[in-house]
């Protein structure tokens, strides 16, 4: 009986210490982001669409390929349970991890399905082009964001509008149509998402790329035409976006 106990124990202790997180009903912030319990994971070796992130279809279009990219990855998860092999912080973005996450039952990790569905971009040199055949294919066959025109994530999160045009329908021609598209004067506020971030140089200073508002800030009527929209303060605390301190809790001396 006691040797039955201590090798539950010793299962248990395990199962705690391995490199692993699961769980039954997984919030996904954007297409490359999901949080499981207390923690949140980007996909490793992949990045999707920023969630307030524009593109252009096949038709010349404007779409908000980030919403369409967090709600495909919102479809193959179905609702079952993720599992996540941790593999450690995120040198991207503060408190965060990177990992390998997959559905209960399903051999493609969800990493890998994003890249082949067009829409999530392989990102080198992290895995040493695990997935460079999933990006190419769906490239040439123009899956997803390469049906249209876009620039890729990391560009748009580092708020550069000259970054290189990527997709099948982009016109040399049209270059400036394009850019005015994908970096309209009023950006689209995505749904639920009511935090506004704006490109600061004085945020770089703490090392941030800029400063949020929220609704109950005194700075947020005024800052008009914002950068970013994010849903939570984590979310824009993860794409390096500091708080404005005018909305800090005047108890704090701030």
């Amino acid at each position: 009986m006691q040797l039955r106990v201590s090798l539950v124990a010793a299962l248990f202790l395990a199962a705690l210490s391995s490199n692993s997180t699961w769980a039954a009903s997984p919030t996904v912030r954007d297409g490359s982001t999901l949080q499981l319990g207390s923690v949140t994971y980007r996909l490793d070796g992949v990045e999707a669409p920023a969630f307030d992130q524009l593109c252009i279809d096949d038709h010349a279009d404007s779409w908000t390929c980030g919403v369409e990219a967090r709600d495909q990855l919102s479809k193959l998860i179905g609702g079952r349970s993720v599992h996540c092999d941790d593999l450690g912080a995120d040198p991207l973005y503060k408190k965060r991890h990177i990992g390998i996450c997959s559905v209960d039952g399903e051999k493609t990790s969800l990493n890998q399905a994003m890249v082949r569905l067009g829409l999530a971009l392989n990102l080198e040199p992290s895995v040493k082009g695990r997935f460079k055949d999933d990006e190419a294919r769906a490239k040439d066959d123009k899956q997803g964001l390469w049906k249209g025109c876009f620039i890729a994530p990391r560009e748009f999160r580092l708020g550069r509008k000259d970054g290189a045009l990527l997709g099948g329908s982009c016109r040399a021609d049209r270059d400036r149509e394009i850019r005015e598209a994908l970096f309209p004067d009023e950006l689209v506020q995505p749904s639920g998402c009511n935090i506004k971030g704006k490109y600061a140089v004085r945020a770089r200073v703490t090392g941030n790329l800029g400063i949020y508002h929220l609704q109950a800030c005194r700075s947020y009527p005024g800052t008009t035409r914002p950068d970013r929209w994010f849903c939570s303060e984590e979310d824009a605390q993860g794409a390096g976006f500091r708080k404005a301190y005018n909305c800090r809790s005047p108890s704090k001396g701030k």
